[in-house]
């Protein structure tokens, strides 16, 4: 019988490299997957942050704080979906697989940076995704306070110092910066619907300035990130999109001395026309995004 240089025969050998295919394709299904579940449960959140700031009773304030909360609460559980990966991602598998993983990777990161959004009206950092991917979350993350060093994760927590010794998903910067590019789509469908509400064009007007601010931001990373390009260019449409109607709402508020709520009604009409679901989608893709009663996997 033939056997290889170091003295086996060569159907073990041969063996031995089935069962490593078969053990690479079963791990390569179980991270599609995973990946997958992250995705809908992940859009499930942002549509429910959306139905939360598109009801009528309540301010700003009131609603973001409750949109943050029940956020939070369901993000918790794509985190226990992330914590569940980690042990088939060790080591060098990560960068092996890292392409089965980045979609819902990718999917998440949008979802937590628009709850981080209304709940303090900012972008949230790299550290702050890499700790709610940490085995430290154990309840509503709030990143206000927490500030890493440039040494690892030595955290500010509170004004404390603390050494953060946790075991975390890797995250790598590319997904990242994809997945906060993606934010700026779901800003634009905020801003439009905020912007017909009393009081909602300053906040659309902020919101306006913020995705401005991120296009600018994101734009000296584009040589270095593969299709952060084309997300920029949906960027792009975004805030098109938004000073568009910023703009409509202006002249037609120039045009009309009418009590706050004749002129929401009338801006209310004037900005259904800028049709938030259709079109180019914020992954750069000509369809329409789901609905959240598109499937029953999307329902909340």
């Amino acid at each position: 019988m033939a056997s290889s240089s170091d003295g086996r025969p060569i159907h073990d050998v041969f063996e031995a490299f089935r069962n490593e295919l078969d053990e690479h394709n079963d791990r390569r299904e179980r991270l599609i997957k995973a990946s997958r579940d992250v995705t809908i449960a992940s859009k499930r959140v942002i549509f429910l942050l959306h139905r939360i700031m598109n009801e009528t009773n309540g301010d700003y304030g009131a609603l973001s704080a409750r949109a943050a909360r029940e956020g939070y609460k369901k993000l918790r559980d794509i985190q226990a979906l992330f914590k569940a990966m980690r042990p088939e991602l060790e080591g060098d598998r990560f960068w092996r697989y890292q392409s089965n993983v980045s979609p819902g990777l990718q999917e998440y990161i949008e979802a937590l940076s628009f709850t981080h959004y209304l709940e303090q009206g900012t972008l949230i950092s790299y550290a702050g995704v890499q700790v709610s991917l940490s085995d430290a979350t154990t309840g509503p993350v709030s990143f206000r306070n927490v500030h890493p060093s440039v040494c690892g994760f030595i955290l500010s927590v509170n004004s404390s110092p603390v050494l953060a010794a946790w075991q975390y998903f890797t995250l790598p910067v590319s997904d990242y910066l994809l997945g906060v590019s993606d934010l700026t789509g779901e800003l634009m469908r905020f801003a439009i619907s905020a912007i017909a509400k009393r009081g909602g064009r300053t906040k659309a007007s902020e919101v306006c300035a913020f995705v401005r601010s991120c296009k600018a931001d994101f734009e000296a990373f584009t040589p270095h990130v593969r299709d952060l390009g084309k997300k920029q260019r949906v960027t792009s449409q975004s805030l098109q999109k938004i000073e568009d109607a910023a703009y409509a709402v202006a002249v037609r508020s120039s045009e009309y001395d009418l009590p706050p709520e004749l002129l929401d009604d009338i801006v209310s009409r004037q900005v259904a026309g800028y049709g938030i679901g259709a079109g180019h989608d914020h992954h750069g893709s000509s369809r329409k995004r789901a609905r959240p009663d598109d499937e029953g996997a999307y329902s909340d």
